[in-house]
């Protein structure tokens, strides 16, 4: 007969393949350490080289539908930086998915992406509307605050460390909606340091 410690262990086993089938777990810390970065970085490019800081609702007027400068590229160094952190994470969690023998793309990360999907493109489509109407001084509230709805609405196929950093992220973007001369420094950070402290924390608890 089985004695205490087995039937402890056959419960373990069967607990942790109930929650690799429900969960997705190859999400990486080093990827959320690297996206932070990239945000930090982006944010002092914006700032010093292309002198963009909104400190009003109403930034660029637009005209004939043409933008400033440093706003085309602003929004062009925005795009680089989630497209930057996109393929990080996608390395990454490969990498991960393949020490383990197990693939990436599946039924779990089908209903995380589909998860985080509604109010990504919700938040996408309303901020390229804000741009046209040159109202860029609401995109670093916004992009905080659909990003974290999009987080906390996944975060319950993965880690719970990702509700925290939806939370986080919402959180940020109303106190940035608050004080908009601020929203740069607010969404550095909500995507650089709280991406950071994210992806030590994944690390140190699932990866070492």
């Amino acid at each position: 007969m089985k004695d205490k410690q087995d039937y402890i262990r056959d419960i373990t086993e069967i607990r942790s393949m109930m929650e690799r089938s429900s969960k997705f777990l190859f999400l990486s810390g080093w990827a959320g350490i690297l996206a932070g970065v990239y945000a930090l970085s982006g944010a002092y490019v914006a700032y010093k080289v292309f002198g963009f800081n909104p400190d009003g609702i109403e930034y660029s007027r637009m005209q004939a539908g043409e933008m400033s400068p440093n706003l085309q590229k602003a929004i062009f160094l925005a795009v680089l930086i989630l497209v930057l952190a996109l393929c990080t994470a996608v390395f990454f969690s490969y990498q991960r998915a393949r020490k383990k023998g197990e693939k990436l793309w599946n039924a779990t990360a089908r209903q995380l992406l589909l998860s985080m999907a509604v109010p990504f493109m919700a938040g996408g489509l309303l901020i390229l509307i804000l741009i046209s109407y040159g109202l860029i001084g609401l995109i670093a509230p916004l992009t905080l605050l659909f990003y974290g709805l999009s987080l906390y609405n996944g975060s319950k196929f993965t880690y719970d460390v990702v509700k925290v950093l939806g939370l986080t992220q919402i959180a940020l973007g109303l106190i940035s909606a608050y004080f908009i001369g601020y929203g740069l420094l607010f969404w550095a950070l909500g995507f650089g340091v709280a991406h950071i402290f994210y992806g030590i924390y994944v690390y140190y608890r699932y990866e070492r």
